[in-house]
């Protein structure tokens, strides 16, 4: 069984785009000749700079032959019936055949197709993926009408086997498959021609290029440290950056090379924003922690062993980091006095055309942070003090130039103009966590200025009724309300979330209405209640629409937060029917809780037992038109397992009350597990529909009395199952 290796050779792929390119096509190929009918053992995709590769096992060489029976329509069906039929099949009707069926006769159609060679199938396959590759970007080259991602050069299609190598017929706008390639650009730029998948891959190596994309970062990474190791450094581990520079180069070699000491005074972080951002440099430290050295990583050998592109490349970084020193130096001097030119700055830099500009965000993060530090017993002084200069770095030169650096520059400036450790981190940790595997902030003036910056982001445009939909999400909410989650839970914060956005969302909506001429009416209502409250925000029925959207907006977020951490949702949404579901913490204690109850044999039965009641309860009140909801009469019950049942309600109800009240439902579960016995026992042995209309409702009533206490703990009626 013949084997497949195309190679398709192009001028450089950036990048980005190079590990989906190599999934892609291996799937649209393999899909492609699977559909066509040809199986495969397995599969295997490179990619370099240069080249997209994939190699196919185990082809066989024709595609089996296949036999198919279409029924068609009635004998007496129409003619225009029996004509689309003859089209989908590409059959006359002499072809056809007439059966026996239920209603009569009926045409069949029996399809024979006999089977193709599988270089026919190949060539049909990669013309079709080629021309329909899905780049995220592509061009037009020449006169040709081929897309590509760069031009195109040429195109290995070979189907090779023990006996024999064939070449696919196949010719693409121009380029005719063959069996010849190139290796490396510079030092292997002879033609080599390959008969198997094999030999293709020895002589790439020889003509010095690594096809495995996994290969070339290895390589790197070996040596990057060997380099360091031997100088007493130690490398910074960057992976994105060493993902990015393995698909630069297609045989890497790893070069290390010494920053100028009049450098070595920037920040760390500063230097490696330039290094890495500019050339793609890794970074090294010394002992002490300062970075020192860098690693550049080279695309060719050459006979001086580095020396003259190790002597281009510091030319080029001691030009970048200059720039780089002269900013910090000009920010220095602004920072050492007090930062007050860049947050006048920040007034004049607009963060929404409807929300204003930034310092009227600051203003309101300010305020709402100082409202989150009392709330949980921070200083609310140093809350708002800490906001006001936590995004000034925006307005540096610093960050205008290496915008990645927004905060961790903050943090530096901030303690260049005097004020203390815990402030000056604010100005790094209030953007945290930005992602699922961040670190989240735990102190208390950070954790209050990030909940408030987040807060105000998701009230700001909520208020403009700008909410994610589907896929789509431009102004990354999503990410923060994560935040704000992971923020409440990491820490174990208890603070009322509606409370909070009540006034982010009151505040923003104002905002909106005063830069927004078209949401005066929309808004009015919440400047009626802002005037009412004498700028005071307060929480009336008012003014709750917006944060309760928001809190459903988190209670989704937290879901799938809660979801990959194992709770089903159903439990959450038994657990978000509670009172204070906008306590997030309480609501993940009480979650929890009820999900290891149900985990229980008695905690599963339970539930059966209260839908039981809640459903006759339910079925009776729908059909008799009233409430059944008054004390039952314990001196009504009439079997031992009905009075056991009362009894058994007293118990549970004097152990959970206190016990909901104290936030121990671990506690409160167990007495609720208790009425598991009592509930199978009293369904076992008494008909709650007696005969008796007095019986009836007394036992309807003591119905509603289980659904009561159970609902007490959580709602039940919303577990699945």
């Amino acid at each position: 069984m013949p084997d497949l290796l195309i190679e398709l050779l192009s001028e450089e792929i950036p990048a980005r785009m190079q590990a989906n390119a190599a999934e892609d096509l291996k799937r649209l190929v393999t899909d492609g000749l699977a559909e066509a009918g040809l199986s495969h053992d397995d599969a295997t995709s490179y990619v370099t700079p240069r080249r997209l590769i994939l190699t196919v096992a185990g082809l066989p060489k024709v595609s089996p032959a296949t036999r198919e029976e279409r029924k068609g329509p009635s004998v007496s069906a129409p003619e225009k019936a029996l004509d689309g039929f003859l089209r989908s099949t590409g059959l006359s009707k002499e072809d056809l055949e007439a059966r026996d069926g239920r209603k009569g006769q009926v045409w069949f159609a029996v399809i024979e197709r006999e089977g193709r060679p599988a270089s026919q199938i190949v060539a049909e396959v990669l013309d079709a993926v080629i021309r329909e590759f899905p780049w995220p970007k592509s061009m037009r080259w020449g006169s040709g009408s081929l897309r590509w991602v760069r031009p195109l050069h040429s195109i290995i299609c070979l189907l090779c086997d023990a006996d024999e190598s064939q070449v696919v017929d196949l010719e693409i706008d121009g380029i005719r498959a063959g069996d010849r390639t190139v290796g490396h650009r510079f030092m292997a730029p002879e033609s080599i021609s390959v008969t198997s998948t094999a030999d293709y891959l020895a002589k790439m190596n020889g003509a010095k290029v690594v096809l495995s994309a996994k290969g070339r970062e290895e390589i790197i990474m070996r040596e990057a440290t060997r380099l360091a190791d031997e100088r007493g450094l130690e490398l910074v581990e960057d992976k994105s950056l060493l993902a990015e520079v393995a698909g630069l180069v297609e045989w890497p070699v790893v070069l290390l090379g010494e920053i100028g000491e009049e450098f070595l005074d920037l920040p760390p972080e500063v230097l490696q924003a330039s290094m890495r951002v500019h050339q793609k440099f890794f970074s090294a430290r010394d002992s002490s922690g300062r970075i020192t050295h860098f690693i550049a990583v080279a695309d060719r050998e050459t006979a001086d062993k580095g020396a003259t592109i190790m002597a281009g490349n510091q030319k080029v970084l001691r030009a970048r980091l200059s720039d780089a020193k002269f900013f910090w130096e000009n920010d220095l001097r602004v920072a050492r006095d007090g930062m007050k030119a860049w947050t006048e700055m920040l007034g004049k830099v607009t963060f929404h055309n409807r929300l204003g500009s930034q310092a009227e965000r600051i203003d309101r993060i300010s305020t709402l942070a100082g409202e989150v530090a009392s709330a949980l017993g921070a200083d609310p002084d140093g809350a708002i003090s800490a906001a006001l200069i936590a995004k000034a770095d925006l307005s540096s030169e610093m960050v205008y130039e290496f915008a990645e650096l927004q905060g961790i520059m903050g943090e530096h400036y901030a303690r260049a103009a005097g004020y203390s450790d815990e402030v000056a981190r604010v100005a790094r940790e209030h953007y945290q966590p930005l992602g699922p595997s961040d670190d989240v902030p735990n102190g208390h003036l950070s954790i209050a200025v990030a909940l408030a910056d987040k807060i105000d982001t998701l009230a700001g445009f909520w208020a403009m009724d700008e909410k994610p939909t589907g896929s789509k999400d431009p102004f990354a909410l999503r990410r923060a309300a994560l935040g704000v989650i992971r923020l409440i839970l990491e820490n174990d914060l208890r603070i009322s979330f509606v409370e909070i956005a009540t006034k982010s969302g009151l505040r923003a909506a104002l905002a909106v209405e005063e830069h927004d001429s078209e949401a005066a009416g929309r808004n009015a209502e919440a400047k009626a209640l802002h005037d009412k409250t004498r700028g005071d925000p307060g929480i009336g029925d008012e003014g709750l629409t917006l944060p309760r959207g928001i809190l459903e907006f988190l209670h989704d977020r937290m879901k799938v937060f809660l979801r990959g951490k194992g709770l089903r949702h159903d439990v959450i949404d038994a657990c978000l029917a509670m009172p204070g579901a906008d306590d997030l913490t309480l609501l993940v204690k009480r979650s929890t809780a009820l999900s290891e109850f149900l985990d229980t044999e008695d905690g599963d039965n339970l539930t059966q037992g209260f839908k039981r009641a809640h459903n006759i309860l339910k079925q009776a009140e729908e059909k008799d038109g009233v409430e059944y909801a008054l004390v039952p009469d314990p001196k009504l019950a009439e079997t031992d397992e009905e009075r056991s049942l009362f009894d058994a309600l007293e118990r549970a109800e004097a152990a959970i009350r206190p016990a909901m009240r104290a936030e121990d439902f671990e506690s409160a579960m167990s007495a609720m597990a208790n009425l598991r016995g009592p509930i199978d026992g009293f369904f076992d042995e008494v008909q709650v529909n007696a005969a008796d209309e007095s019986l009836r409702r007394n036992r309807l009533n003591l119905l509603h009395r289980i659904s009561e206490t159970c609902l007490a703990v959580a709602d039940l009626s919303r577990i699945e199952g």
